[in-house]
Parts: C-alpha cells; structure tokens; sequence
C-alpha cells in the first residue's frame, strides 16, 4: 500500500522561497519533510527556462492529475445519446446493449453493468425526475421495477378446462427447442373488462406473434390465435390453463391438427418463454393501458420492436433474425 502523498500548494511555496535564496535540495527537503528526490524533481519537472513557480506547477500538477484519470466510458456522447436511445425509447435491458454492441464489433463499447451505474447514478434522469423526491426517474425503466413475484403458494382461482395432451407427452425437438414452430400461448390483460393481447411466443427463436381480442373470452382468443398462427411453422402449441383456451380443439382442427400440450397447475415455469415475452411487451402496454384506444397497426409495430429487440440467450441475436434466417444492421 502506497503511504505517498502529493506536494501541497503552501509546501510548492517554501520550495519556490528557499530555492530562491539558494539554499540546497538537502536543505529545502528537511524543511519540508520530504526527501530529496522530491525536491529534485518537482524542480525538474515544474521549472520553466530555470524559472520555478508554486502556481504554475500547482496548475500544471492539476492538468496531468486530470489527464491520468480514466475518462468515464459514457462521457462519449455518441456512445452516451446511443445508451440513452436503446434504453429509455426502445427498452433494451443493459446487456442487450452491450452484447449488441460487442456482437456488431463496432469501435463503441460499454459494459452492461457500467450502463446499470449510470441508471443508478441518475445520469439518464431528466431535470424534473431529479427535482422530484418521489419521482425515481429511469430506474423505473428497468425491467422489473422492483416488483415481487407470486409465491408458490398463491392459489390459482380461474376455472379448471378439459386437457387434450399434458406437457410430459410433447416431443423432444419441442422440448430442446431444436425446431421452429413450437409456441407458447396466453392471454395479456392491461385493463379489466377490455380488450386483451393473445400472446404466441415461438421456443427456438423467441420470435412472437400478437393480435387484440375484443375480450378476454373463447371464442374471440380462438380467432385471434387461428389468425396469428395460420401460414406459420406450426408443430404444436402449449397454453397455460386458463378458460380463454377452451376452445382449443377447434383451433387445432383449424390448423391441421396441430396438438396441445397443457403445463401441470401452478407452473408456469414450464411455459417461462411466453411468460418473459409477455413481460417484455407489458413495457408498452403496462397494466392499466386502455387497448380500445390502439390500432391494430400500433401494436404490431411494438411486437416488431420487440422482435427485433437483441437477446442475451440468442448470443445477442434478435428474434427476427433467428426466425427468418437473415442477419440485421442494429448499430
């Protein structure tokens, strides 16, 4: 560990007084209390044509001191407004950014969890969020918001719908995601007694599809699934247990028979990439969002967005890339 400390301004002005007068480096470092060498080289290094002076070696020691400091990655102002951008109007998460960046191979480069300081340092907060004292300004913006998760014990209270095949009978290739065309369903709901999001998320690429009931009921989430799903790769689909799927065979009839596998009560970890998904687009519809007030074009530009959002477990690639087998220019 390192006991060194820098001269000081009034320690600079006894160097300048006596080396004046002539006395020696010996001389001066004793009156001083430091060693020689110091002396030798402050002198060395802060003279000007043999000319020494305290306030210009002050300020030519604040310069270099400056200058050694490492500068803050998003000091950039390119690298800085691009973060800004990503984040706070196109909601990619800390590490989409940079695995974005570092798959691109591009000259900027941040790590994930310089941006996550920056978020908690305020530095993407506007003036009003950082005068407000209840306003936590772009920390909101994260994720999950600091919200908890549902416990185990929590009691699922929807009505209970007759199963064709249960989750256990679904393939391997679904189960290893080896192949496109198995997909995840479920229902979004952003204001009760609305329009709901008929959600299919697809589990090798995790490239999702979307369209608005008019509610949350049968007959309208089977027609929007036969409209989502018709013309796509489709080897099976698996719902949670919700009574919105009850009219499941009929879609199945619609779609060449394609079958449905039902996850076991209470574990929607067996469907976790729908769930993550729907997570994702409640970033544009939070709870609360009155659907009847947007275009059907409105929302598929979102599930476009999201899309073409890069995922850290696609090796940052993006859904639509996976899905189409073409490769983007993001950056």
């Amino acid at each position: 560990m390192s006991h060194y400390k820098h001269l000081t301004p009034s320690e600079r002005e006894k160097i300048y007084l006596l080396h004046a007068q002539n006395y020696s480096l010996s001389f001066i470092a004793n009156s001083i209390g430091r060693n020689k060498s110091t002396v030798s080289r402050e002198l060395t290094r802060n003279s000007n044509k043999d000319r020494y002076s305290p306030s210009a070696a002050q300020a030519a020691y604040a310069r270099r001191r400056k200058q050694c400091k490492p500068q803050l990655k998003l000091s950039d102002p390119a690298l800085y407004e691009y973060v800004r951008d990503r984040f706070l109007k196109h909601q990619w998460s800390p590490e989409q950014i940079a695995g974005r960046l570092s798959l691109e191979n591009t000259d900027q480069s941040v790590s994930y969890a310089t941006i996550y300081r920056a978020i908690y340092a305020g530095i993407f907060d506007t003036k009003e969020q950082r005068a407000s004292h209840g306003n936590r300004g772009a920390i909101r913006q994260l994720r999950h918001r600091g919200k908890t998760r549902q416990t185990k014990d929590h009691l699922e209270k929807r009505g209970k719908i007759p199963i064709s095949h249960a989750i256990a009978d679904r393939s391997a290739e679904a189960n290893k995601r080896c192949r496109l065309g198995d997909w995840e369903a479920d229902t979004v709901i952003v204001k009760k007694a609305g329009p709901c999001l008929v959600t299919l998320t697809d589990r090798k690429s995790r490239f999702l599809l979307s369209r608005k009931a008019e509610k949350k009921a049968s007959v309208e989430v089977r027609d929007a699934m036969i409209q989502c799903l018709t013309g796509q790769p489709c080897f099976s689909i698996t719902p949670d247990r919700g009574k919105e799927f009850a009219r499941h065979g009929e879609v199945s009839e619609a779609l060449n028979q394609v079958p449905f596998y039902f996850p076991l009560p209470h574990h929607p970890w067996q469907r976790g990439t729908n769930e993550n998904t729907n997570g994702l687009l409640r970033e544009y519809f939070p709870k609360g969002f009155d659907l009847r007030k947007v275009t059907d074009t409105s929302i598929q530009n979102k599930v476009d967005e999201l899309n073409k959002r890069p995922r850290k477990c696609l090796g940052f690639k993006t859904p639509y890339e996976i899905y189409y087998s073409i490769t983007l220019h993001l950056t």
